[in-house]
């Protein structure tokens, strides 16, 4: 009887295991799901010059880094720098070509980098995002343009007049 009850409790126990780490990888895949959504939409914004609806997928007190090393704006910054951008309707528009999307323990906060098919050929898309008020928002975004390394000598000697003088005045 003893061996029927321990046997019993150890079926129940494992199946529990099951059930609650099936949840607990639902959760994180409709998470996923949510967040993928959601960049996606951030991304059809800019294509179609919705300024309000671009920068509401950002939280309050985010940033945004872009492709030059001056570029690292908060997100009232950033919306200065784009409202000319927007209300001339040139902006930006790009498509994710492949996503990876990680998790916090707890999955409140995610963490994310995509290539993107942009105007600039293939970019670097990274951020954060935390779930706030049962919303992703987007805490910080940064675009880099990718290099492939067969040019990546051409891109430096490309560069080198421009980027010079500002490591000259980052090093001070």
């Amino acid at each position: 009887m003893k061996k029927s009850i321990s046997v019993y409790v150890l079926v129940l126990f494992l199946l529990g295991s099951a059930f609650f780490s099936a949840q607990s990888k639902n959760g994180f895949e409709k998470e996923k799901s949510e967040i993928s959504t959601m960049l996606d939409a951030f991304n059809v914004a800019a294509a179609k010059a919705e300024y309000t609806n671009y920068f509401n997928y950002f939280a309050e007190e985010s940033t945004f880094i872009g492709t030059d090393a001056t570029e690292v704006w908060d997100k009232k910054a950033f919306m200065i720098w784009a409202k000319p951008h927007f209300d001339k309707k040139k902006t930006w528009n790009f498509t994710a070509l492949k996503r990876n999307i990680y998790f916090s323990k707890d999955g409140k906060m995610a963490w994310f980098d995509e290539l993107l098919d942009t105007q600039m050929k293939i970019c670097r898309g990274s951020g954060v995002v935390e779930k706030i008020n049962g919303t992703w928002k987007i805490k910080q975004y940064v675009l880099s343009m990718t290099i492939p390394n067969d040019v990546v000598d051409k891109v430096v000697a490309e560069k080198t007049a421009l980027e010079d003088p500002l490591i000259k005045e980052l090093k001070k």
